[in-house]
């Protein structure tokens, strides 16, 4: 990873837009499980760690036997089948769950770093999994709507993540070339998607994870969306 000294040169330059995902990345996707901890007692984490892996897989499975449904419908499922593992067998939980996930906290230095960014003039977009419903109330949760040129969500394109079509869809929309775009996100398999598509990418590894061998390597690594290596550039 590029970041001791070996940073691609395409970062030197501030990118024309910077391009976010949103789950792990821009909202913590934990929030949800920590808002219903009572309920949850020691399984929290697993049921977090666990609803997070099912959710993701059933997006891929989904996009292999091409039954694409919208996130809202791969939350629900992964949800069922974590509180099935978990014996978790309440009657409002899942309710409640997901009622959380609909409006995730963002993480603290979001509307700063976006607010910075807008003030240098870079364009600002969420490329996301994410449904339109879900992203417009995790926007409005965290309040950084006015700090957003774009919310994208794949339902444009009909397929996740890391299809190219998904990547494409914030050139397209955004009018920016794709040298020209800084991604970011906190799932490394995303981060590398996006770089083996053209796109500069920063690795925000928030969880400490290992890095993919995919197609594709990110420019820069941080752990933190405020270390941004062109934040503070004039």
């Amino acid at each position: 990873m590029a970041d001791n000294g070996d940073m691609s040169a395409t970062l030197v330059q501030p990118p024309k837009a910077c391009v976010f995902d949103a789950y792990g990345t821009l909202f913590d996707y934990s929030s949800a499980a920590a808002r219903c901890s009572e309920s949850l007692g020691p399984k929290r984490e697993t049921l977090s760690r666990l609803w997070r892996e099912k959710q993701l897989q059933y997006t891929w499975l989904r996009a292999i036997q091409d039954r694409h449904a919208d996130f809202w419908q791969v939350t629900s499922d992964a949800l069922d089948f974590t509180l099935e593992t978990l014996e978790l067998r309440s009657t409002t939980l899942h309710g409640k769950l997901m009622q959380a996930y609909m409006n995730l906290d963002a993480f603290p230095e979001v509307p700063d770093v976006l607010g910075r960014l807008k003030g240098k003039g870079i364009k600002t977009a969420i490329l996301s999994n994410g449904s339109p419903e879900m992203l417009k109330n995790a926007v409005s949760n965290a309040g950084i709507a006015g700090l957003l040129d774009q919310v994208l969500s794949v339902e444009e394109v009909g397929v996740y993540k890391p299809h190219p079509r998904v990547y494409q869809l914030a050139v397209d929309r955004l009018g920016v070339e794709r040298q020209a775009i800084s991604f970011q996100s906190s799932n490394p398999w995303d981060a590398w998607a996006a770089s083996a598509f053209g796109m500069r990418v920063v690795w925000c590894n928030r969880y400490n994870q290992r890095p993919e061998h995919l197609p594709g390597r990110p420019d820069h690594e941080v752990r933190s969306l405020s270390e941004l290596p062109f934040l503070n550039e004039s």
